[in-house]
């Protein structure tokens, strides 16, 4: 089999710990304004785990610390700070993405950006477990009712 080489694809690479306190210290900051809640679909099916989100027009969000390797599919506008760097998005991105690392996202306009990862979860408790041990944070943990589970045996 061939080499497959990626092309026109862009990454974020494992951040720095300075760069992940500088997230850390943003979100400490940003917890203490209202906050947005937004619906989370999670999909497991086929040994992937993929999570979907809108966030809306002017929203800023950090996520976890994930520490799984991911790809990100962006589609919308607007600006990501990972590793003391700042990726712009304007329309559809794929991103590889490393593991180790924590981002801010700054929405531009509505921006739907789903997250996937192979994984031996039976559960999206478990998956969730898997990509960051900042589980208990996530909105998908702290707004039950919003989520939407398509899990499948296959």
């Amino acid at each position: 089999m061939q080499d497959i080489a990626l092309t026109n694809t862009d990454s974020i690479a494992k951040m720095s710990q300075s760069a992940i306190e500088k997230v850390c210290m943003f979100e400490q900051l940003m917890l203490t304004l209202p906050q947005v809640v937004m619906p989370v679909t999670h999909t497991l099916h086929g040994g992937v785990y993929s999570r979907t989100l809108t966030i809306p027009a002017g929203v800023v969000i950090t996520g976890g610390f994930i520490q799984v390797p991911t790809t990100l599919i962006i589609n919308g506008r607007g600006t990501i700070y990972a590793n003391d760097e700042n990726m712009e998005v304007n329309g559809y991105k794929v991103i590889v993405a490393s593991a180790g690392r924590k981002q801010i996202y700054s929405a531009h306009e509505d921006t739907t950006g789903t997250m996937f990862f192979a994984t031996n979860a039976k559960t999206v408790e478990e998956a969730e477990n898997e990509f960051t041990m900042d589980a208990h944070m996530l909105l998908s943990r702290t707004h039950e009712h919003l989520n939407t589970e398509i899990i499948t045996g296959e």
